[in-house]
Formats: C-alpha cells, structure tokens, sequence
C-alpha cells in the first residue's frame, strides 16, 4: 500500500492487529447460502421435477405429520420459519382445515399459500387476510377436465344409463324389457339447459353442450358477462333459471352465500322431472333435501361428481338407480394433475422471487394490488 506523500513516518508509529475468529469457511457459506423454507404436502404424483427445480432456491420440507396437533407442534418449532407451503388434495385429510385456528399458528414469516385445485373453500381467506397470506389456487388448468365430466354426467343422467347399467349387470337382460327396464330419458331437443356459475368451468361446459342442440342455454352468475365471454346464452336471475331449465348444471364456487344455494324450497320451484348435475361442491346442495326430491320423483335424476360430506356419502343416495355418482373425478386426469401440482411449484416460485403469486384468489387480491 502506498501512503500519502505527506505522511511522517518520524512522528507516528502503526500498529496492526489482525484478530482471527474461529469460524470455518463451512459455517460462512452455510450463513450466506441459507434458502427460503417451503412446505410440500404429499401426495405428489407428476411435479417433482418441478419441485427438484423449486429446491434450487428453495429448502423443501416435505410434511411427514400425522395429526393436526403435531402439525401445531411443529409450526412453533421445525416450521416457524417456513416462507410458503405448497398444498396438495389431501393436505384436508392430514391436517385438517386451514380454518382461523390453524392460521392463528402459522408463523409470521409465511408469505404464501399455493393450492392445488380451483375450489379453496377449505381454507379461510378471511383469517389469511388478516395475517397478509397470499393464497394462489390452480383456476382455468380444470376447466376442460371437469366440464368434460359434467358432459358425460349431463347425457348419462338425462338418459338414464346408470339405471340401464345396473340392471345390466344385475342380469334384467332381456327379462326386464327394452333396455333391461331402465325407462326412457331424454335428450337436448326442445330442452333448456341451466347453468349456474358461468366461471372458467361453466364456460368449457357451454362451450361442450352447445352444439347438442338444447332450444335454450341460460345461465345465472353473480353478475353478468361481457358479450364475448356470454356468446349465445341467456342471463337470468336464480329464480328464472330454476323455474324455466330442464336440466341444472352447478358450477359455482362454495362459500358462505352460495352453501345450500339449492335447497328444499328451491327445488319445490323447479319443474316437476328436472335433471341436477354438479361437479362444483356438494354442499351447494341440501343433500337431505336432494335426497327426498329423487325419492319423490319431484327430482328425475341426478349426475354427481360431489357430496355433502364426501368420502362418506349416504348409501341410500348411491343405491337410487336414478343417480348417476362419480367419487369425485372431475379433475382425475394425468394431464390435469401434472399440471395442477405445476401450478402449485409456480405460484411459490413467483411468490419467492417477485412477491406475488400468479393466480392470487379473487377474495385477497387486495394484497398484490
């Protein structure tokens, strides 16, 4: 080093101390290399490449517990520093749900929440809200999986293939009579076909009806769509829509307002005959009251993706021949889960790198704006 030219070396004198701190090279990198914490519920079945990538910036801490007060434990211990988790279908059966009281443990240094699947109604908004949580969900990626299924379940209930099927299998060929006693059903022709919720999910199934040549498609929504988005059907209100479809496909989200949206006084006013899809929620309908109304004949039949309390489903529902019954398959496609679980990496990755995630839930978008 050279000193200044000015400098007297006569009248100072330089004392250099070097003080060594026992600290290894080891331990540095570790400090400076430390990653963001990320929790991945199971089962992952397609993504973990993705997840492989994830870890790059990421410590993935794959959830191993098995109870949701052993969970508790370890978001005050193993867990208090988690930035994000990563949640899976069966994130419900292993810890329960991501009600207030859970959140109330959720330590301050979690930032995001990325679910896989559209619906998110196991998880309070409210209380994220509150704690600043962003919550992604996985919205267009089941559009066309889960519409295609409403297809099948609207043509298979509104002709009675369940009913033929059985007594198929249960031998009333041809002892039973034309098509082994299941009655006639019907088809699009003259029929009014009413969807209600007219999302992402309802618009793929317009889009898969539409050329089976229903008289009219009429939809209710929280409010109406733009022109292009609504194409050809007809905006009505809940009640209209329940008095005048033929057959009632059910696509909206469950929440609050929209639990038993139909119920047994609903139902009283739709036609006498009427066919009730749905492959939203199950607890968008009364199934009690479902139940009875398929009994009485008030409801023709009815194709179910979903139920009330699902996996328990009351046999008495499943045993009416005039239910069509799926155990809840709408999004059970290789494609679609491969890129559900994608959507779950993405959303954490964007969350970490840019501080917000793509596909926040329409209930906090409040925080990323």
């Amino acid at each position: 080093m050279e000193l200044p030219s000015n400098f007297n070396s006569n009248k100072k004198k330089i004392y250099i101390y070097i003080y060594c701190v026992n600290i290894s090279p080891q331990s540095i990198k570790t400090e400076m290399s430390e990653k963001p914490k990320v929790l991945k519920f199971p089962p992952i079945r397609y993504a973990e490449e993705s997840w492989s990538k994830l870890s790059e910036i990421a410590e993935i801490v794959p959830v191993t517990v098995n109870s949701r007060e052993e969970f508790i434990e370890k978001l005050h211990g193993e867990y208090s520093n988690i930035v994000g988790i990563g949640r899976g279908y069966l994130a419900g059966k292993q810890v329960g749900l991501f009600d207030k009281e859970l959140i109330s443990h959720f330590p301050n240094s979690l930032k995001y929440i990325a679910h896989q699947g559209a619906g998110y109604d196991q998880i309070d908004t409210e209380a994220l809200s509150e704690r600043g949580i962003q919550l992604a969900n996985a919205p267009s990626v089941v559009d066309n999986a889960t519409a295609d299924t409403a297809l099948f379940l609207i043509l298979g209930a509104m002709r009675n293939f369940n009913y033929g099927r059985r007594n198929l299998v249960q031998g009333r060929w041809p002892t039973g009579g034309f098509a082994a006693g299941a009655p006639p059903g019907i088809t699009p022709k003259n029929k009014t076909l009413g969807i209600i919720g007219m999302g992402g999910i309802g618009r793929a199934t317009y889009e898969r009806v539409k050329p089976l040549g229903f008289e009219k498609i009429k939809y209710y929504n929280r409010s109406r769509l733009p022109k292009e988005l609504e194409q050809d059907a007809i905006y009505v209100t809940l009640e209209e829509l329940l008095k005048t479809s033929d057959v009632i496909s059910i696509h909206c989200p469950l929440n609050e307002n929209t639990r038993h949206l139909l119920n047994d006084r609903q139902i009283k006013l739709m036609k006498d005959g009427v066919i009730i899809i749905n492959t939203a929620r199950g607890a968008v309908i009364d199934e009690k009251a479902l139940l009875e109304n398929l009994k009485s004949g008030k409801i023709a039949s009815a194709g179910l993706d979903v139920f009330e309390q699902e996996p328990s489903v009351p046999k008495e529902l499943l045993n009416l021949p005039n239910v069509l019954s799926l155990p809840h398959m709408g999004t059970q496609a290789v494609q679609t889960i491969k890129e559900m679980e994608e959507y779950v990496v993405e959303n954490i990755y964007l969350g970490i790198t840019t501080g917000r995630v793509r596909n926040i839930v329409y209930e906090l978008r409040n925080l990323i704006e």
